[in-house]
């Protein structure tokens, strides 16, 4: 009786200590499969959040390009000019679909009220039919959503002032104002006033053919401000950006076919006539920056988790081993080598810890979607890559957690542990 009672008492230390590397590799699978799985979803969530800090490329014509970057200065609006009809080429690019939104400007000036203004011609809520067959809803309304409209959105026959303006005038929206130029008038409803917290502030924003007829340039746009949801640059992009003739076949085409500011802004200018399109470097660097930051943050939390979980192995294993250390003894007593007492051991571990990986991969893409609607509102795409990669690392855990279990093994001699020494 005692006999088995303590065959019992051994038996379940064994399953309790089997069941403890079951949870420790639960838990640690668990966050690395969250931490991963957000990590190669971060990436679109981020371009998606950042997407209120505004466009990410603007293309201006060659000769204002040429301008700015000798005198780092604005352009002035009659140096050259990009062909509105050409705007639906936008979305014809390789990565037409990545380009979210853009908006053209034409800036002139006009009298109201007796008091010159700035008058900035614009869409508002424009819908465009490309060359494909397909409409395009684009517009300023996109592209200034964090604007503070008081009022509403104008539609492509109102206007929009801005705050400062209106204020100064008595402005209000619902009001109708005559703008003059040049002997012509036009009426035109304010249908909100915004407050955007810069110059604009102080702006009349009209739909772009009332600007076009005032500044008597029909089909012309000064710039064009794109968002696009792009790829962080590296050092690849960056010498692109520089110049893409001293790339390589190879790296010319790895560049061109990935969604890079710099080769986004490349295939727009091949599709346009005579304009430049350059990165907002402050957009643009912001995004890579905060998703570079993002991705580093929860790569520690995975490392560190893992590391967690293979010390947990390593404590549990070796106090198993040494436990049945009796057992292990008998066994290379019997011939066994120890190849096939490390397999054995190797064996149990990764059938309890696979069982752990599994139950954890699942526990760690139900986080993973919690941490989705809790920090970015929506779901988190779980891609194919994410199976493989948690295979090894599991793997990886049990094999440097068994390390010193399997130290113990090769270093234990059968007389000594059969004669209890």
């Amino acid at each position: 009786m005692f006999f088995w009672k303590m065959i019992n008492r051994a038996l379940r230390r064994q399953v309790n200590k089997r069941l403890m590397i079951a949870l420790t590799i639960l838990l640690g699978s668990g966050l690395t499969t969250s931490m991963f799985a957000v990590m190669m979803d971060v990436s679109d969530k981020v371009q998606s959040e950042l997407s209120s800090f505004g466009a990410n490329i603007q293309i201006v014509p060659q000769g204002a390009s040429i301008v700015s970057d000798m005198y780092d200065v604005d352009a002035p609006t009659t140096q050259g000019a990009i062909r509105e009809d050409e705007l639906g080429n936008l979305k014809t690019i390789f990565w037409g679909h990545n380009i979210e939104d853009f908006t053209p400007f034409l800036t002139t000036s006009a009298s109201v009220d007796n008091q010159d203004v700035t008058v900035v011609g614009t869409w508002f809520n424009h819908f465009l039919a490309t060359k494909t067959g397909e409409e395009v809803e684009t517009g300023i309304k996109h592209m200034r959503d964090w604007w503070d409209v008081t009022g509403s959105w104008a539609t492509d026959d109102q206007a929009m002032a801005g705050s400062r303006l209106a204020s100064a005038n008595g402005w209000e929206a619902g009001d109708t104002i005559t703008v003059s130029a040049d002997g012509q008038a036009y009426d035109v409803t304010i249908a909100g006033i915004i407050q955007a917290g810069s110059d604009e502030d102080r702006q009349l924003f009209v739909p772009l053919d009332m600007a076009q007829s005032i500044a008597g340039r029909d089909g012309d746009v000064e710039k064009v401000e794109v968002r696009a949801i792009t790829t962080p640059d590296n050092d690849l992009a960056r010498r692109a950006a520089r110049d893409p003739s001293t790339l390589s076949l190879s790296e010319w085409e790895t560049w061109y076919c990935t969604a890079y500011v710099s080769s986004i802004a490349y295939q727009i200018e091949e599709t346009m006539t005579n304009v430049d399109a350059s990165a907002v470097r402050q957009v643009a660097d912001t995004e890579g920056e905060i998703l570079g930051k993002t991705q580093l943050i929860m790569t520690v939390v995975a490392v560190f988790a893992m590391v967690a979980a293979s010390l947990g192995i390593a404590n549990l294993v070796t106090a198993s081993v040494m436990e049945r250390s009796k057992e292990v003894g008998l066994m290379k007593a019997l011939g066994a080598r120890n190849k096939n007492v490390v397999a054995t051991i190797l064996t149990e571990t990764f059938v309890v810890a696979l069982i752990g990986g599994v139950l954890g991969f699942f526990a760690g893409v139900g986080l993973a979607q919690i941490v989705g609607h809790l920090v970015f509102g929506s779901g988190i795409t779980i891609r194919p890559m994410l199976i493989p990669v948690m295979i090894l690392i599991i793997f990886v855990t049990v094999i440097i957690g068994c390390l010193p279990s399997m130290r113990y093994l090769l270093k234990l001699k059968p007389a000594q542990v059969l004669h209890g020494r």
